[in-house]
């Protein structure tokens, strides 16, 4: 039998089970009407959080930290490097020889050295002129001081360190400050408030800084994206039932002048670091901030 005698045959069988699927389908459908299976609980919908907005007002350090004695070894070991491969400076091509300039560029080079390599490192030879020695000294100590590079630089520990001024934007010159205010109820927090219809949260942020803080200081909003968030803890009301849900939004903000001079709703403010922060404010509220401030 060949292919198509067989294909012929099986053509009414493939027919008849079309319509067979296709009565089924249809009597299917409008005999049976289907309905959502619905649950007899419902969800319970819960109250809108309350949005609320805040601004770590940050003071950049003012000077570079001190170095541990890792990193001072490390650079005195790098700076001998540098000067024993370095070529010798021709200072004959850029000073007149037997001037003092020649002789002021001399001595500050041996005392690089002595840095470098050692305090006993090109220390004079004893049969040397001493008188004239001396009278080169003096006479580079003159040109040194009429140019003024004998000025006191200024000290790297401010007054307001000695006298724990917090409210001071100079002290700890070498860390972050952040700005604090305590609030009526005694609380210290970052500056915070609510948010206007209409209003964006970075822009609530600023409006509520200078609401709290005052408008003699100029401050920047690093960015219009929040760096994170804050969630108290559940409170009741006076008949037992649960409070709605405070969200908080913190935004990062640099002072650039100015200083705080906050509303008559606060009752204080203060500069601190990180680890000061910790003890000022409440553990639940560290918890939830701590990650957004730097340790340094």
């Amino acid at each position: 039998m060949s292919s198509r005698t067989l294909l012929s045959l099986c053509r009414p069988a493939i027919h008849s089970s079309r319509r067979f699927m296709a009565t089924e389908a249809t009597q299917l459908s409008s005999s049976s009407t289907f309905e959502p299976v619905r649950s007899s609980v419902q969800p319970r919908k819960g109250k809108k959080p309350i949005l609320n907005t805040a601004i770590i007002l940050n003071r950049s350090p003012l000077i570079t930290r001190t170095p541990t004695t890792f990193e001072r070894a490390y650079y005195a070991y790098q700076a001998r490097l540098r000067r024993a491969l370095s070529n010798p400076f021709p200072y004959e091509f850029y000073f007149k020889q037997g001037s003092i300039l020649e002789t002021r560029f001399e001595m500050e080079e041996q005392k690089r050295e002595r840095r470098a390599f050692g305090p006993t490192f090109g220390k004079p030879k004893e049969d040397d002129d001493k008188e004239k020695a001396a009278a080169n000294r003096a006479a580079a100590l003159q040109l040194a001081e009429q140019e003024g590079e004998f000025e006191e630089m200024m000290p790297r520990s401010h007054s307001s360190d000695e006298a724990k001024d917090y409210k001071s934007l100079d002290r700890r010159g070498k860390r972050n400050l952040y700005l604090l205010l305590k609030d009526a109820n005694d609380f210290w927090r970052f500056p915070q408030g609510g948010i206007q219809k209409g209003e964006l949260l970075h822009q609530a942020a600023q409006r509520d800084m200078y609401d709290e803080c005052g408008k003699h200081m100029d401050a920047w909003i690093v960015s219009r994206n929040p760096i994170g968030h804050y969630r108290p803890p559940v409170t009741l009301s006076p008949e037992g039932t649960p409070l709605p849900e405070q969200v908080t939004f913190f935004f990062k903000a640099h002072i650039l002048q100015g200083q705080c001079r906050p509303s008559e709703n606060m009752k204080d403010f203060a500069w601190l670091t990180k680890q000061e922060i910790e003890s000022y404010v409440d553990k639940h509220y560290w918890d939830g901030i701590k990650d957004v401030l730097s340790d340094n």
